[in-house]
């Protein structure tokens, strides 16, 4: 059984007024988080008038879960697999699932991902925007890339609220409440709150 550190925090919004969340840190990264984070984010779907997921899934399997969890059309998801022809010639996100998500009314975005256009562009910005913000975590730097991809594709209308959840190789492990914008605004995108995110803690050997 896993064990997650759980740490109440005040989010910093105008005062007198206050806004309390619970923010779950899990020791721990990985698929193993993955249910824990879904349950998390339906809970604080149930706080809020946030309609729409982000979510990456390279796989599919973390997709099917919230299929099954979030029904179209009180909640849309917006799946964002990897790009075509980015690890391996054949796309490892299943054909008949993509279907099975847009025929449920959700959307699934095989977009250029914008952290991985070095080669493109002969630039290392976009490799050390990723690395500082995996300073947070894996998921926290995929999150912000899948909205912006996301945004890009016109799926999320620039500054709406949504939930961005990703993770650490494969399944889920990182939740964030997020405001979306372009990558042409990048300046307007925003990271509102943090549901859950591994420790990501580096251990000396």
């Amino acid at each position: 059984m896993m064990n997650t550190s759980i740490f109440s925090y005040t989010h910093p919004c105008r005062l007198p007024d206050r806004m309390e969340r619970q923010t779950v840190y899990f020791e721990e990264v990985g698929k193993e988080n993955t249910a824990k984070t879904l349950m998390l984010v339906q809970a604080r779907l149930q706080e809020t008038f946030i309609q729409k997921i982000v979510l990456a899934s390279t796989t599919g399997d973390t997709a099917k879960k919230a299929l099954d969890m979030f029904p179209a059309p009180k909640t849309q998801l917006v799946v964002v697999p990897h790009q075509f022809d980015f690890s391996s010639k054949a796309n490892r996100f299943p054909a008949e699932l993509v279907a099975s998500l847009r025929a449920a009314g959700h959307d699934v975005h095989f977009g250029t991902m914008l952290f991985h256009t070095e080669n493109l562009y002969q630039s290392q910005i976009p490799v050390l925007m990723a690395d500082l913000l995996r300073c947070f975590s894996q998921g926290v730097k995929v999150c912000v890339e899948i909205v912006l991809m996301a945004a890009d594709a016109g799926l999320l209308t620039p500054g709406e609220k949504v939930i961005a959840v990703a993770g650490t190789g494969l399944g889920a492990d990182t939740a964030l409440v997020m405001q979306a914008a372009s990558s042409q605004h990048l300046k307007h995108l925003r990271i509102l709150e943090m549901i859950c995110k591994p420790l990501n803690e580096i251990v000396k050997s």
